[in-house]
């Protein structure tokens, strides 16, 4: 029996005595994050909100299969909040539904929830109306015409069945029984936010989509819970990095009775972890920006300034040294050129040599600022 059929359905319930003191944990933890970025200021929380933004978008859509280039994902955000990042590209249709998706949820969070909103939302996740190579039905519930919604792993023939949504004809009945509840059940705790997850992604009233869309309203409900448009950490990124343990508890919850009690510890420990991990973040982007206050007054040709960044972490954790060859590989240029740029920014002191490093190949590090 799948929970949508249990006879208490969708009255949801959990052991508040069990899930209270890591709900403690996680808002305590949102709480901390909160107060180191009220002292930074407005350039450097712009920066790291559009940096989460991104994450959210990039790693929703990686968590489906779908890989988006973060840069593209970049320049759609900037230019539809209006933020001057420079290096704006144009970026294909499919990019930008995402951004609008995500932008609208979470900018518009306290707008009203309706039937009309999210199938705009899945409009602009399927502009060409096709998922893949399969035309599927945009901007309207599924029809169930090809069968049930299942979600299926294996081989063609031999597919293992891991949900089974409820049935098209239940759709317009249990939609408008979610909206009432997301827009009747004030978001006071993170266990709401869980459950506003688990209950969309339940329903499953889309063709395709659903999982994004599912992160989108409950980062709408974490934006309700914090009165703020403005996140500094990622749900969708730390969801992706505990995928498989994502997709198992969402299968056993579905499978259990109405008590969810489980997949809200889960989501809790996720949302704790989501944020520790973005403090990490932050520290490497404060320290990027406290380097190039440092610096801004020398004058650095294009591939200098791209391998400081790198060295800054700008594009994940830096491995190593830096070495001519390494220099030469980042900027797809001659070692000749590398050694010269390497040499000039040694000149101007931004880089140093490594005099503890052994072998023959000569090393060089940041100068700390």
């Amino acid at each position: 029996m799948w929970i949508w059929e249990r006879p208490e359905w969708p009255d949801f319930t959990y052991d508040i005595k069990a899930v209270m003191p890591q709900l403690l944990k996680a808002h305590g933890a949102e709480k901390r994050l909160l107060g180191v970025m009220e002292g930074l200021g407005f350039d450097l929380q712009s920066h790291a909100y559009l940096q989460t933004l991104i994450q959210d978008v990039v790693q929703s859509s990686a968590i489906e299969g779908e890989r988006l280039a973060p840069e593209d994902v970049r320049s759609s955000i900037a230019r539809r909040l209006g933020m001057d990042v420079g290096g704006l590209r144009p970026v294909n249709r499919s990019v930008e539904g995402v951004v609008e998706m995500m932008v609208d949820a979470t900018r518009n969070y306290s707008e009203t929830l309706t039937a009309e909103r999210i199938y705009a939302w899945h409009a602009a996740l399927f502009p060409t109306g096709r998922s893949g190579m399969q035309e599927i039905i945009v901007g309207a519930y599924r029809d169930d015409a090809k069968g049930p919604m299942q979600v299926l792993s294996g081989p063609m023939g031999r597919e293992t069945v891991h949900y089974e949504a409820p049935p098209a004809n239940r759709l317009e009945t249990e939609m408008s029984a979610f909206f009432h509840w997301f827009e009747t059940s004030p978001i006071t705790d993170l266990a709401q936010v869980a459950i506003a997850h688990l209950y969309f992604v339940t329903l499953h009233p889309f063709a395709d989509g659903n999982g994004r869309m599912a992160r989108a309203i409950a980062d709408m409900a974490l934006s309700r819970f914090d009165g703020s448009s403005q996140r500094f950490y990622s749900m969708s990124a730390q969801i992706h990095a505990e995928k498989d343990d994502y997709y198992n508890m969402l299968e056993s919850t579905q499978r259990c009775k109405i008590s969810v009690t489980d997949w809200v510890l889960w989501f809790l420990g996720c949302f704790e972890r989501a944020v520790h991990n973005s403090e990490a973040a932050l520290e490497t982007t404060m320290n990027r920006h406290r380097f190039w206050q440092a610096w801004a007054a020398i004058d650095l040709n294009e591939r200098q300034s791209k391998v400081l960044n790198r060295m800054l972490g700008d594009k994940g954790p830096w491995e190593g040294k830096l070495t001519t060859k390494k220099y030469a590989s980042l900027v797809k240029k001659s070692a000749d050129t590398a050694q010269r740029d390497i040499k000039d920014l040694v000149n101007k002191g931004v880089l140093v040599k490594d005099d503890s490093a052994g072998g023959r190949s000569t090393s060089y590090l940041l100068v700390p600022v």
